[in-house]
């Protein structure tokens, strides 16, 4: 809600936007007193000490699996979920805390994990809560570069990261003095610098149990206990836009911001469970992470490659964790719904007119029905069960965040999955948190009102020619308030004059750089984004990001990015198609080869660009905002190719330099 308030007669400003609910103050608290995360974490093992905390899949068996290109794969059958106690991981992690303190490890100085997505992130880093060690956490996929950047610009001596990550990423340049792995200490590494000690979890949790070391470190911990306005994390962006920054997240920002988040999933308890495959150095999924343990759920881990019972890792015939798991909730990110979305349908495509014409009738009755408010529930059961197995069957809430989600794929889900769409927004500047639709809220393409914890106010943007004025819905750049906006960036006084601001009355904001328009109702829709604008040669302003989703709903694309330059009168694209839809198109016109011949054939990039003008035209793009000319991309693009963020956002700047001799050639040859 919005409003107007008078300060002298005759002058009025807007209020910034709230949560119904919460007009008069924001919230910032789960519990009264419980204002760190030590806390947090106590209050749940004090309320469920024997309930299932986090849960672990036991490997019976792994295999190699030559694939038909001659490409080897390694598959895995994996059994049971073996899980901690809340007890047991609250033991697990004092013992973790007072062990790294017995190596060195002070409070109030930095400690860095690198690590993939596992129990053991959480149990050090509730180690590093409890003994006020702030936390900087780095994404698995950086670069050299970025991982030598993050490490030095924080100054740590200690890191916790896994024999994998040691081997393959961490042979750069920094001080360290101890190497913790969560799993078994490689025999040799060659290459350690010398100085550098190597240490596995279980000898640092040994050494921390050890009577003398617990009550030295019992003390330390009673003199340096954390307060709410500590650092917890300094979590470091994946870089969509150069080096990654270092954003500060107090005890105080994480709280406010798992506060917020909770209040919009109804009947969140202890029965609850969450499947865990996200990376652990994004917001999102640390954020959903410490919702669930803060309300006693249990935490199952995965991966994307072992999700489902199609997953890459998953050896046919054996189940993917979430067969095994069965969730009630789970977060995603738009880039993998966009795949279920697209692999779900292209098997429409494939059933016999009888069994599809039955999907579409029952896809478009629902759809009807939801729009009225009710349920389907034969629908759901004799025509969307099977869909809705593919999540394991129980879930009951998606949270969506990330990137935008697309409309067609948002309905998708909804009606598919039996279970809405909690399409949020938030950044790792908010922790997270801004916005989340409610669970009742079937309406697509917007991301829901202010959470208990924000506050929003929208900024003229002249250039753009969005105002807070606007008619029909008030536009401008989003600006974030609340106990949720963090501290800053690390070590860079000019971003943090740029991006935050205090207001008269003590609020922090940040100034997020996209544009939105909140409806009468009170919810949020993106827009457009400050950096995605382009300025073309005749004047017209194209939104990059406007055209990628339009055209990310072709079932041709797997992921698309568009590209104009201000001395040029047009835009162009980088494609990365669909292999089983290009294959099929190449087959339709009598086009033979490789994959990569394929996407380096004139006529399939004329075909497919004829597909996406058509898609375009559908879109309701503008004339101007159709790309004129585009490259098909016969490599995917994945975090590991630098090309995309963890979170698959695009990195525009990468982009640019990996397919700048195609920029030249499609802009050489008007």
């Amino acid at each position: 809600i919005a409003g107007y308030k008078y300060d002298k007669p005759g002058h009025k400003w807007v209020w910034p936007y709230r949560a119904v609910s919460n007009q008069l103050k924001l919230v910032s608290l789960l519990h009264e007193g419980v204002d760190t995360l030590d806390k947090v974490f106590e209050y749940a093992v004090v309320h469920f000490p024997q309930r299932d905390c986090l849960g672990t899949r036991e490997v019976l068996s792994e295999e190699d699996e030559i694939q038909p290109n001659g490409k080897v794969f390694k598959k895995v059958i994996l059994g049971d979920y073996n899980w901690l106690s809340y007890e047991d991981t609250f033991h697990l992690s004092q013992r973790f805390g007072s062990g790294l303190a017995s190596l060195g490890q002070k409070p109030l100085c930095n400690i860095a994990i690198f690590c993939e997505t596992r129990a053991e992130w959480i149990i050090a880093a509730q180690a590093c809560f409890m003994y006020n060690f702030p936390l900087v956490t780095l994404y698995s996929t950086l670069g050299g570069a970025a991982i030598a950047h993050g490490l030095n610009e924080t100054e740590v001596t200690h890191i916790i990261t896994s024999k994998d990550l040691l081997q393959s990423r961490l042979k750069v340049k920094t001080r360290l003095k101890h190497i913790i792995l969560v799993d078994k200490k490689p025999t040799s590494w060659p290459d350690l610098p010398r100085g550098i000690m190597v240490h596995n979890m279980a000898a640092v949790q040994e050494l921390g149990s050890k009577p003398e070391n617990c009550n030295l470190n019992s003390h330390f911990n009673i003199i340096f206990p954390p307060v709410p306005s500590d650092i917890a994390v300094i979590m470091y962006t994946s870089g969509s836009t150069g080096i990654p920054k270092g954003v500060m997240i107090s005890h105080s920002n994480i709280i406010a911001g798992i506060t917020g988040m909770a209040e919009r999933i109804p009947n969140l308890n202890e029965n609850d469970t969450y499947i865990g495959y996200l990376p652990l150095a994004h917001v999102l999924e640390l954020s959903a992470e410490l919702v669930s343990v803060s309300h006693g759920c249990r935490i199952g881990y995965s991966s994307p490659q072992t999700l489902s019972d199609q997953s890459s890792k998953i050896k046919k015939g054996s189940k993917g964790d979430t067969s095994v798991l069965r969730p009630t909730l789970m977060a995603a990110v738009p880039e993998i719904m966009d795949r279920i979305y697209k692999n779900v349908m292209t098997k429409v495509e494939e059933m016999s007119s009888v069994q599809k014409t039955l999907f579409v009738l029952a896809y478009n009755y629902k759809m009807e029905q939801l729009s009225k408010g009710y349920s389907t529930p034969l629908c759901d059961r004799l025509v969307f069960r099977k869909v809705r197995s593919l999540l394991g069957g129980n879930t009951r809430m998606l949270l969506s965040g990330g990137a935008p989600l697309s409309a067609a794929t948002q309905r998708f889900m909804n009606i598919c999955f039996c279970c809405p769409v909690g399409q949020g927004y938030g950044l790792t500047e908010t922790c997270g948190a801004g916005t989340i639709s409610e669970f009742s809220d079937y309406s697509t393409g917007r991301v829901g009102a202010p959470l208990v914890c924000s506050e929003f106010m929208l900024k003229d943007w002249e250039e753009g020619g969005y105002f807070s004025t606007d008619k029909p819905n008030p536009r401008g750049e989003i600006l974030i308030g609340g106990p949720n906006v963090t501290m800053g960036y690390y070590k860079n006084e000019q971003k943090n004059r740029e991006d935050f601001f205090v207001d008269a009355n003590g609020q922090r904001w940040f100034c997020t750089g996209d544009i939105g328009e909140f409806h009468h109702d009170g919810c949020l829709k993106i827009i457009d984004r400050k950096k995605d604008l382009v300025k073309l040669q005749a004047g017209e302003y194209v939104s990059l990001g406007k055209v990628e989703a339009v055209l990310k709903n072709c079932s041709l694309i797997d992921n698309i990015c568009a590209y104009a330059n201000s001395d040029e009168s047009f835009v162009i694209g980088f494609v990365v198609p669909n292999q089983k839809q290009l294959t099929v198109l190449a087959e339709q016109k009598g086009i033979r080869g490789s994959w990569e011949e394929l996407c380096n054939h004139a006529e399939m990039e004329k075909e497919v660009l004829r597909i996406i003008t058509d898609a375009a035209v559908t879109g309701k793009l503008e004339r101007f905002e159709i790309p004129k000319k585009i490259r098909l991309s016969a490599e995917p693009w994945t975090p590991e190719t630098g090309l995309v963020t963890d979170a698959f956002k695009l990195k525009r700047k990468e982009l640019k330099t990996h397919y700048q001799d195609d920029i030249e050639r499609m802009y050489g040859g008007k």
